[in-house]
């Protein structure tokens, strides 16, 4: 079999040309006419999808990351020189290439409206321009599924999901970034093992029907489980007969229990979820096991848990898989990344439908949630500005928080919310409003143009 060739996956040493052509065919036009002056752009979501009353950000430490170590190999230098298109000089300058400038953003965990600043970088011209590409890569996947994760946390209250999306992930980094997003967002735990020795993650995972089909019987396929993972076992009771396979976890789980060892609970993937739950639930208390946990999975998503909940299902917890790692409902947000100021002053475009804001901002959170005001960076404003300094002059200048510390952060944010944006089904939009000096620019400028 063929072995897999060097630089077939995304890593460190090939992510500079993770990006569109056109970042570079920029840039080397910039070089070559030596446009390199000191230029601001905005990140941003230009509207929020339909049932969506908030965003919560993520993949911005990514970013940053991705920011720090930006740099051409030699490898990537004689890709480009083999395009026919690069000249030797420009090829030149990217082979000492590296970001220099500053960024400004909201935390990960923050919420966060469409429209608004999310990230801000300052820095000459062809470094601001050239990280579009993978900054809107990074930020608007991992938004969309940490803001996905949220409303599943919302809809589950005080129960807990975790994360099952890896198989169904569009791709191996997606996956992986997923994951991370989902944590963030609200997940207590993931199945992906990769992500739980990079990021931390608790790890959760049960056995699937395969595994139980390759015994003899369904209850030596769980007495052979339990035993090798004791008080971790959750076992998967619908492979055959629900009520059977709940009466056979119960036979393993009092057999656990004369040897010292309590398994921890039960699988159910499909059926009528509530009246399954519910039939295991009588048999594992009939049998003096009220402690063992229903953990349901199966296509679920936010309402379908919210339907669950709500018919009194007596689930302790969920597997959430294909609908929070693709957000199904809203599987892409309408990320943008334009040039907002350079040395001539202010920029703004005015495409229908894609209007942009000129001038460096910032974004004050007025109260407790009451309004966001969008204003120039220079504009004093009332409220907590929600763009804080992450870089500066091309290096980090704060370290990464931990990310249990950021799902905290992104939990309190959460319980923040007013009442009318937890609803899983939107109502009235947040208002985010721009401030009278903003407002003054932006019609003088329509008025120029």
């Amino acid at each position: 079999m063929e072995k897999r060739r060097a630089g077939t996956w995304v890593g460190d040493d090939n992510v500079a040309l993770l990006t569109d052509l056109y970042e570079l065919t920029m840039a080397a036009s910039y070089h070559r006419h030596d446009l390199n002056g000191t230029a601001t752009f905005d990140l941003f979501i230009r509207s929020l999808p339909p049932q969506r009353s908030f965003l919560v950000v993520c993949g911005v430490e990514d970013a940053v990351s991705y920011l720090e170590s930006l740099s051409f190999d030699d490898g990537a230098l004689a890709y480009l020189r083999s395009l026919g298109i690069f000249d030797d000089d420009f090829l030149d300058y990217l082979s000492r290439f590296s970001f220099s400038g500053d960024v400004v953003a909201m935390r990960e965990g923050e919420i966060a409206f469409g429209g608004e600043p999310i990230v801000r970088v300052t820095a000459p011209l062809i470094e601001a321009q050239f990280v579009e590409t993978f900054l809107l890569n990074a930020i608007t996947f991992q938004t969309m599924v940490a803001s996905k994760a949220a409303r599943v946390a919302i809809a589950c209250g005080d129960r807990r999901f975790v994360d099952f999306s890896l198989r169904r992930d569009h791709g191996a980094d997606a996956g992986l970034k997923a994951a991370r997003a989902a944590f963030v967002g609200g997940a207590a735990a993931t199945s992906n093992v990769l992500a739980g020795r990079f990021y931390g993650i608790p790890l959760s995972g049960t056995m699937a029907h395969s595994y139980v089909l390759a015994f003899p019987s369904e209850l030596e396929a769980f007495r052979t489980y339990a035993s090798h993972f004791g008080n971790d076992t959750i076992l998967l009771v619908d492979t055959f007969d629900i009520a059977e396979g709940a009466r056979n976890a119960a036979t393993v789980a009092r057999e656990a229990k004369e040897t010292g060892m309590s398994i921890r609970g039960v699988r159910i993937d499909s059926g009528d979820l509530v009246e399954c739950a519910k039939v295991v639930r009588t048999i594992l208390d009939e049998a003096g096991l009220p402690e063992l946990q229903i953990f349901a999975s199966g296509d679920l998503d936010e309402y379908e848990i919210e339907r669950l909940l709500a018919a009194e299902a007596p689930i302790d917890a969920f597997g959430v898989g294909t609908q929070l790692g693709t957000s199904g409902d809203a599987p892409a947000l309408g990320g943008a990344y334009k040039l907002v100021e350079d040395e001539a002053g202010p920029k703004m475009k005015l495409s229908t439908g894609k209007v942009t804001l000129p001038g460096r901002k910032q974004v004050y959170r007025r109260g407790a949630m009451e309004e966001d005001v969008i204003a120039l960076e220079d504009e004093e404003q009332e409220g907590r500005p929600l763009l804080e300094p992450i870089v500066r002059n091309g290096r980090r200048i704060r370290e990464a928080p931990p990310l249990e510390e950021t799902r905290a952060f992104c939990r309190r944010n959460l319980d923040a919310l007013p009442d009318e944006l937890r609803a899983l089904r939107s109502g009235a939009p947040y208002p985010v409003r721009l401030s009278p000096r903003l407002e003054e620019l932006v019609e003088r400028m329509r008025a120029r143009r």
